[in-house]
C-alpha cells in the first residue's frame, strides 16, 4: 500500500508555525486581561456599592425612608451576605445568574437589628467588558495576520535560497564542475544555509579532485597497456594456424578494442576534445553509413537537411548505436532521419531500467552474462561523443502493440512490455565552436 505523503514548502510551515504560536498567545493574553479586567471591574463596582448601601443606612437610621432599590430584611439576599451582616459586619458579594447578567449585593447591618441591602445589575461593566473583548479579538486577529505576512517574507526568503542551492546541486550532479552553490545563493545574510553551500561546494570539490585522479589512473594504465597488446596481437599473428591461433587473437583484438574505448572516454571526461567541423546532407550521410556498418539495417529520410558537424564522430555515434541495437535488441533495425534528429530503434526487450534511469554508464552492459561480449562503454562513447558535437542522446522504450495498459514505470519502461529500444541524436541548430562553447546569436532589429 502506497504512503501518502503531503509536500508542503518551508515558507508556509514557518508561516504556519508563526501564526500557530501568534493565535496561541493572544488567546493567552486575551483571557489573562479578560480576566484581570473583570476582578477589577467588580471590586471597583463592589464598593460603589457598600459605599451607597452605607449612605442609605445612615438616612434610614434618621427616621427616612429607603429609597427604590433598598430593603430592609430582604428575603432575596444570599445567605453568606445575610449571616455576615446579621453578625454585626457590613459586606458586598456577587451573585451569577445562569442567563443573566450577575448582580453586585452590598448589605449593612442597622441599629435595630435589621439588615439594610442594595443590589443592582453588574451592566455597565458587562458593556465594557464587551467592548474589550471586542479590541481583544481585533487585535490578536491584527497580530496573527501581521505574524503571518512576516513569516511569508521570511520563509519565502529562506525557500529562495534553498531553491537556488538546490538547483545549484543539480547542476553540479549533472557534471558541471563550475558551479558553486554558495555564489547560487548568494545575499549577504549568513545562516545555516551558507554552511549547507559551502559544504556542498567541498564535497563536490572532493568528488571532482577524486575523479580526476581516476580518470588519470584509468587513461595511464590504458596508455600503458597499448604496447603490450600490440606486441601480444604481433606475436598472435606468429602462431600456427589453428582454433587455438584464433581464440588468441579473438581475446587480444577484444583486448585492444577495450583498451583503445577506455583511452576514448578519458579524453571525453577530461572535457578536451573538439568537433572538426563540417556541413553534411544528414540523410545521405546517415544512409551510406548504415549502408557500410549493417547492410541489413533500414534507414528511412522523412526530411533531409543540411547540418555542421564532426562527421567522425556522428560516425562514431551512429555505429556505436547500431552495434548496441544489433547486440541487445532483435530484428529489424531501422534507423530514421527528420531533420536534425536521428532514430535507432531494435525490436528487442528494450532498454534496461538503470540505464532509462541514469543514462548510460561505463562497465556495465543490458546483459546478465558477463562471459558475452561487450564492456558496456558503447554508449558512454555515443553519448560523449554527443557532447563534444553539442547534441543530446536520449533513450526509451516502445510499447508492445496491443497491450491496453499504456501507463508507465518509474523508470520511464511502459508498464506492459517494451516491443523495442529507441535511441535518439538531438544535433543542434547551431554548431559549437572551436572553444567547446556555442555562438551567440544577434537578433536582427524589429
Amino acid at each position: 500500500m502506497r504512503r501518502f505523503t503531503l509536500r508542503t514548502g518551508i515558507r508556509w510551515k514557518i508561516t504556519l508555525a508563526i501564526a500557530a504560536v501568534g493565535a496561541l498567545v493572544t488567546i493567552a493574553l486575551s483571557l489573562v486581561v479578560h480576566s484581570a479586567a473583570r476582578v477589577s471591574m467588580l471590586e471597583s463596582a463592589r464598593d460603589v456599592q457598600l459605599e451607597r448601601v452605607q449612605f442609605i443606612s445612615r438616612n434610614a437610621e434618621a427616621g427616612r425612608k429607603p429609597p427604590m432599590g433598598a430593603k430592609l430584611n430582604d428575603p432575596e439576599l444570599p445567605v453568606e451576605l445575610r449571616q455576615k451582616a446579621q453578625s454585626g459586619r457590613r459586606g458586598t458579594y456577587v451573585q451569577e445568574r445562569p442567563h443573566g447578567l450577575p448582580e453586585v449585593w452590598a448589605a449593612v447591618p442597622l441599629g435595630n437589628g435589621m439588615v439594610l441591602s442594595l443590589h443592582t445589575p453588574f451592566r455597565e461593566s458587562t458593556t465594557l467588558l464587551n467592548d474589550l473583548d471586542r479590541a481583544l479579538v481585533i487585535g490578536g486577529l491584527s497580530a496573527v495576520i501581521a505574524g503571518s505576512a512576516l513569516g511569508v517574507l521570511i520563509g519565502g526568503q529562506i525557500s529562495r535560497r534553498l531553491r537556488k542551492a538546490a538547483a545549484a546541486s543539480q547542476r553540479v550532479a549533472h557534471g558541471d564542475p563550475d558551479v558553486r552553490v554558495r555564489d547560487a545563493v548568494g545575499g549577504v545574510v549568513r545562516d545555516e544555509t551558507d554552511d549547507l553551500a559551502r559544504a556542498v561546494d567541498a564535497m563536490a570539490d572532493a568528488l571532482q579532485q577524486r575523479l580526476e585522479a581516476e580518470r588519470r589512473v584509468t587513461a595511464d594504465i590504458a596508455h600503458e597497456l597499448r604496447t603490450p597488446v600490440t606486441g601480444l596481437l604481433t606475436a598472435a599473428e606468429l602462431l600456427p594456424p589453428g582454433r587455438p591461433t584464433e581464440l588468441v587473437r579473438d581475446r587480444a583484438q577484444a583486448l585492444r578494442a577495450l583498451v583503445e574505448d577506455v583511452l576514448e572516454v578519458a579524453r571525453l571526461d577530461s572535457a578536451s576534445e573538439r568537433a572538426e567541423l563540417q556541413d553534411v546532407a544528414l540523410g545521405e550521410f546517415v544512409s551510406r553509413r548504415v549502408k557500410a556498418l549493417m547492410p541489413e539495417a533500414t534507414v528511412r529520410i522523412v526530411a533531409d537537411e543540411v547540418v555542421s558537424t564532426d562527421p567522425r564522430r556522428l560516425e562514431r555515434i551512429l555505429g556505436n548505436l547500431l552495434a548496441n541495437a544489433a547486440r541487445y535488441g532483435q530484428p529489424p533495425i531501422q534507423v530514421d532521419v527528420e531533420g536534425r534528429v536521428v532514430r535507432v530503434r531494435d525490436h528487442g526487450p528494450g532498454f534496461p531500467e538503470a540505464l532509462l534511469r541514469e543514462g548510460p554508464s561505463r562497465f556495465r552492459t543490458g546483459s546478465t552474462d558477463r562471459a558475452g561480449v561487450g564492456h558496456g562503454l558503447g554508449l558512454t562513447i555515443a553519448e560523449g561523443q554527443a557532447r563534444v558535437l553539442g547534441a543530446r542522446l536520449t533513450f526509451r522504450n516502445v510499447a508492445a502493440p496491443g497491450v491496453l495498459d499504456r501507463s508507465m514505470t518509474a523508470a520511464g519502461t511502459p508498464a506492459g512490455g517494451a516491443a523495442g529500444a529507441v535511441a535518439v541524436l538531438w544535433l543542434p541548430e547551431h554548431a559549437p565552436t572551436a572553444t567547446g562553447s556555442f555562438p551567440v546569436l544577434k537578433l536582427p532589429p524589429d
